[in-house]
């Protein structure tokens, strides 16, 4: 099977690709034979993500994400992976912390979704939503407002997928541990500011991963690309961990 023209023809649409996870699927999408519309806040960032078309997006607001898709006939494929990482227990997380972990991550999704689906129903198509195990599936010290947030991204995904599956719609989440990339170093310097030291923060981090490693965005963009493929046809409404053994 030649896993370069598996999305051949199709119309696949990025959300958050400026770095980390969501730049490693655009790229994969489009080493796979697909036709990549990548967007992130920070416009800056796409600037040298070839093969793509671009674009400038805050998946927060509606208005725009409205916007944006309306500039599309159809779309074959979404992935989105918007995202906030607030570190903190509860008594650790203010009420704006806790409205900003919900305007980014679940908020996001609910627009990014809401605003592609008209675009697939006519002819089907695979939705991907980038959760996390840390969320209804396992919980972690210091992510009382992350594991709130991918937890309704999970929530919306199954809903999704039972709702569009007479279109021909499928809908699945991927749930990462933790994922070497410039979002995770910057939790580690956060935290180490709060531990004392990077190596305590780094171990911190360590201890919790079975397979003594971080994941990479390139293994997140692999398993991406089955779900988007033919090969996930009969694969929906799942969420799917991908975590070196955190959820054994």
């Amino acid at each position: 099977m030649d896993l370069t023209n598996r999305l051949s023809g199709k119309v696949a649409v990025v959300t958050a690709a400026g770095q980390g996870i969501g730049r490693a699927i655009a790229e994969r999408l489009v080493a796979e034979g697909a036709e990549v519309h990548a967007s992130d806040i920070n416009a800056a960032l796409l600037e040298d993500l070839t093969s793509t078309v671009t674009a400038a997006l805050d998946a927060t607001d509606a208005s725009a994400v409205d916007a944006y898709f309306a500039g599309f006939d159809r779309i074959d494929v979404l992935v989105h992976g918007v995202g906030y990482v607030h570190q903190g227990t509860i008594e650790e997380c203010t009420l704006e912390d806790w409205r900003r972990s919900c305007s980014i991550t679940l908020d996001s999704a609910f627009n990014v979704l809401g605003a592609a689906i008209p675009k697939m129903k006519d002819h089907g198509g695979s939705i991907v939503t980038i959760g996390s195990v840390a969320s209804s599936i396992k919980g972690f010290p210091k992510r009382a407002a992350y594991g709130a947030t991918k937890g309704g991204v999970i929530g919306l995904t199954k809903s999704v997928a039972a709702d569009y599956l007479p279109f021909g719609i499928r809908c699945n989440s991927i749930c990462p541990g933790t994922v070497d990339s410039p979002s995770l170093r910057g939790r580690i310097d956060d935290l180490a500011d709060q531990m004392g030291s990077h190596d305590a923060a780094m171990k911190f981090f360590i201890d919790r991963q079975p397979a003594r490693r971080f994941g990479t965005p390139d293994e997140i963009a692999g398993l991406c690309a089955f779900l988007a493929s033919a090969d996930g046809a009969f694969v929906t409404g799942q969420a799917i961990n991908i975590d070196g053994g955190i959820t054994i």
